[in-house]
């Protein structure tokens, strides 16, 4: 206890191994040492299933040390979450309108998609996503699926940024009279009705 005591600080990092299961959280072996981890301080979403992090070794934030009660209250949380806000720093400083940058699509929406940026989140938009109309985003992405994106916007102070999938493809509208000269006979499908006025 006393090499602990002269080794570690509240706020610092320490390595240990999940040794056990308790009521509330687990059991850390740190140096020796046991430390307690919190159920709700294991990971930065929900544990249901803490087995699977049994026998493991992690480094983890120092949150309380209490020399009467000689015990360590330990975060793997804290210290995943303070290393995720030093990587969104850091890109927020290189990241910059027009740069293409690769993803993965975290979440989908009615109105879009969140693409982690690695460390950073950027919203692609529907109306960012095709040339054509699509009804949902699913048609076009799913969870899980690595994609290249153009940074359409920074917003610094809100710490949000703008993604296109569509705008490093040639816009169809762009040569619309040389792809369909007047005069021309077409084929088409209905794709939508609209009220005539």
């Amino acid at each position: 206890w006393d090499a602990i005591l002269s080794k570690y600080t509240e706020g610092g990092v320490v390595t240990g191994t999940i040794r056990s299961k308790v009521r509330g959280g687990l059991i850390v072996d740190v140096d020796g040492v046991d430390a307690f981890l919190p159920g709700s301080q294991v990971d930065v979403s929900p544990v249901h299933d803490p087995d699977g992090f049994l026998d493991q070794s992690f480094e983890f934030k120092v949150i309380k040390i209490s020399n009467e009660r000689r015990n360590i209250i330990v975060s793997r949380r804290e210290l995943i979450e303070d290393r995720m806000a030093d990587k969104k720093r850091d890109l927020l400083g290189t990241i910059e309108k027009g740069q293409l940058r690769n993803g993965r699509v975290k979440n989908i929406t009615d109105f879009g998609a969140f693409v982690d940026l690695d460390g950073l989140d950027g919203l692609l938009h529907i109306t960012d996503m095709s040339w054509g109309r699509i009804k949902h985003p699913s048609e076009m992405v799913k969870v899980g699926q690595e994609l290249e994106v153009l940074i359409l916007d920074v917003d610094m102070d809100r710490e949000r940024v703008s993604l296109g999938l569509k705008q490093y493809t040639p816009n169809p509208w762009d040569n619309i009279e040389g792809t369909f000269p007047v005069g021309n006979r077409l084929h088409g499908k209905v794709v939508n009705l609209v009220p005539y006025r």
